[in-house]
């Protein structure tokens, strides 16, 4: 199954999605949450999330003093230039944020009990300033919670594609998700 056969998370009642519903992109048949419930996943499930984002100068300069990473590669346009890329290199932390962040909305928004943690992180190819990122998500595996009833842990591959189509990076994240609840 993928995204394609869903046309959408949210509705324009839901705190969190009027933006979205307010751009005729969205919709939701099930009127809890914007994010999907733990039984709404299935193994091989694949999201192509809509979202696409150019990222800039500023935000590269911006996480890096922010997170005080004083890599010239990434806030040195001048010594980047010399390097083996020739132009600055963005930030992998931001890239990875970003990359778990574009894929929130079409799945765990709102429905993520925590992030038990990432694996597999990889960028093999560079992220620069100007390029235009999407991303892709995998199902990889559903199950209950041994520990904690209605809740399980889902297997996420998230990918990250840059405007040629080519991955700029990957991670497989593990999120303790909520279950539906009962009605009534």
């Amino acid at each position: 199954m993928t995204s394609s056969a869903w046309p959408g998370r949210c509705r324009a009642d839901r705190p969190g999605c009027s933006l979205l519903a307010a751009l005729g992109t969205v919709q939701r048949w099930e009127a809890d949450m914007p994010g999907l419930w733990l039984e709404e996943f299935e193994e091989g499930q694949v999201f192509e999330h809509e979202w696409t984002r150019t990222v800039t100068e500023g935000d590269n300069m911006q996480f890096s003093l922010m997170t005080m990473n004083p890599q010239p590669l990434h806030i040195d346009r001048h010594a980047a230039a010399r390097s083996e890329f020739g132009q600055p290199l963005v930030n992998s932390l931001f890239t990875l944020g970003l990359l778990v962040g574009m894929t929130v909305n079409d799945t765990t928004l709102n429905t993520t009990v925590a992030n038990l943690g990432m694996d597999k992180v990889r960028f093999p190819a560079p992220l620069f300033q100007g390029d235009t990122v999407r991303a892709r998500t995998t199902v990889l595996t559903v199950r209950p919670s041994k520990s904690r009833p209605g809740q399980g842990i889902v297997g996420f591959l998230h990918e990250m594609l840059n405007q040629d189509g080519v991955l700029v990076a990957s991670c497989e994240r593990a999120a303790l998700m909520k279950g539906r609840p009962a009605a009534g």
